[in-house]
């Protein structure tokens, strides 16, 4: 049965990249890097706006997109981390990352270079992992060793082949069977505390995310939180023949929906209408 009183948790998205796929999410100066002022702006905006989550991510997984490597990740994310820590301590903070190495320079940095208790560490960091541990063989071991929340996303290979690899009997059953699976490994590398994101336009075409989205139900009788992440996606501006900056209203029509379904996070560019849209569901 859907609790419709359930918390849902609307996470706002920032980038110090420049190749995402939507540009107004990109904080970056006029050489490329990231600029520490604009991403202040944009997470206090956020925040101000609703968000519970601010999500932060230095390397694109988009479709295509090529890996930049842990140390450069690390060197992009850092100033951009720690701003955002100094001028709001109480931010729960999910950093977007397959790499062991950030997860933990992130969590060292909060608790001594913020200086927060291990126990705030725990509960203000989420790793968000688009491989579930998968692209990193240390990933579930340092998660488990931290005690912090794991977001665990489903996909298929990497950005260069995923999109070939889409072929699923039944994506929602196999996905589900996926995340089964994962939980006993979660469960032996100690994490406590995990949410599951099915993945949307990671090794799915259109039709498949859109399958995901109306049996969504069926992630959540597998007893974690369920993510969902769709904003601006190509799942809406291609079956539109629009762009991403095209694809706000659509966009939380699907929120709508994985609402109605179960979602309990929503993953955002713009938090803003995400939370109207909650409140919405709410009334309703």
């Amino acid at each position: 049965m859907l609790n419709k009183e359930r918390k849902i948790d609307v996470m706002g998205i920032v980038n110090v990249t420049n190749n995402s796929y939507f540009a107004e999410s990109r904080c970056l100066s006029g050489t490329g890097d990231a600029d520490v002022s604009k991403v202040v702006e944009r997470a206090g905006r956020m925040l101000a706006e609703g968000a519970s989550i601010i999500d932060i991510g230095a390397c694109s997984t988009r479709p295509g997109s090529d890996p930049v490597g842990e140390n450069e990740e690390w060197r992009r994310l850092e100033p951009s981390l720690k701003a955002i820590l100094e001028a709001f301590p109480e931010t729960v903070i999910s950093v977007d990352t397959y790499f062991a190495s950030v997860a933990a320079k992130t969590a060292e940095l909060m608790e001594k270079g913020i200086g927060m208790s291990r126990s705030a560490v725990q509960e203000r960091f989420i790793i968000n992992d688009i491989s579930a541990g998968e692209d990193d063989p240390d990933m579930l071991a340092t998660a488990g060793k931290l005690g912090t929340r794991f977001i665990a996303m489903h996909k298929r290979g990497n950005p260069k082949t995923m999109q070939s690899l889409c072929d699923y009997a039944d994506v929602t059953g196999e996905v589900c069977e996926y995340f089964r699976e994962f939980d006993v490994k979660a469960k032996s590398a100690g994490i406590r505390d995990w949410i599951l994101d099915p993945g949307f336009g990671f090794a799915k075409d259109i039709e498949q995310n859109y399958q995901m989205l109306r049996e969504l139900g069926k992630f959540t009788e597998l007893g974690k939180r369920v993510l969902v992440g769709v904003s601006r996606k190509s799942m809406i501006y291609r079956h539109f023949g629009i762009t991403p900056e095209e694809s706000l209203p659509a966009t939380q029509v699907l929120h709508y929906k994985a609402l109605e379904n179960g979602a309990d996070i929503l993953r955002v560019h713009d938090v803003a209408e995400a939370v109207r849209t909650v409140g919405l569901f709410r009334m309703l």
